[in-house]
């Protein structure tokens, strides 16, 4: 995982080795030498291993606070004793997995005649700006759908439909290959009748404008009038 440690062995002996040589990457970049006795270690490319590579006098390379940029494949080169040697790594350092968050559908939450319909619940559980990962529900131990991303960070997330009255036990999961973040589901949480703007919609308020705006009108013209009254009562005065 990224920020972990990682060492990699030689996997000889090196009695009667006088030189090691570790390399990174297809170009096979330098990053750490013994020869004589002596360690030597280089920054890498772009300079990316920079004060984060130890090398022991057993030949073996430790990489500290590994950062996604370490994956790739890594080559020991051992010279001496009965021949060179030659020993190939490929290491995948992983992003840290968030916690899945899980919220309601609120396109979903409509008004319905069906009974059945509005005790539906629609909910998705949502990751940000992940990269060679799966999202996974699950109901008790079986698993429901998965989406899964490579190795383009993306944000994804995962649609769930449930009973509001339902009393199973519901989880949405993330995993990459090593790890795995689990954030569990409480239906009496997001699983309550919706709020009433989005079961009265829009037609009510409307409605209720309409009427106000029509009853201003006619107390406007029943003033009118009676003021225009008011001026032919008095010229028919004189």
């Amino acid at each position: 995982m990224e920020g972990d440690s990682v060492t990699l062995e030689p996997g000889v002996a090196i009695l009667l080795i006088n030189k090691i040589l570790w390399k990174f990457g297809d170009q096979g970049a330098l990053v750490a030498l013994i020869d004589a006795g002596r360690i030597s270690l280089f920054d890498g490319p772009d300079g990316r291993f920079k004060d984060r590579l130890k090398l022991d006098h057993t030949g073996s390379l430790t990489i500290t606070s590994t950062r996604t940029t370490d994956t790739g494949a890594y080559e020991v080169n051992i010279k001496g004793g009965a021949g060179d040697q030659v020993r190939r790594f490929n290491l995948t350092v992983y992003s840290r997995l968030p916690v899945p968050a899980i919220s309601r559908d609120s396109s979903q939450c409509s008004s319905s005649s069906s009974s059945s319909s509005s005790s539906n619940c629609s909910l998705l559980c949502s990751v940000l700006n992940v990269d060679h990962v799966t999202l996974s529900w699950y109901k008790g131990n079986s698993l429901l759908s998965s989406i899964s991303v490579s190795d383009l960070r993306s944000s994804i997330s995962l649609h769930l439909e449930v009973e509001s009255q339902d009393k199973n036990t519901y989880s949405c999961v993330l995993n990459n290959p090593i790890r795995n973040q689990t954030k569990h589901l409480d239906i009496s949480q997001f699983c309550h009748p919706c709020p009433e703007i989005y079961c009265c919609g829009f037609t009510e308020p409307v409605t209720r404008l309409v009427i106000a705006a029509l009853v201003g009108v006619a107390a406007v013209a029943f003033v009118v009038y009676d003021i225009q009254g008011c001026k032919v009562g008095t010229r028919n005065h004189h």
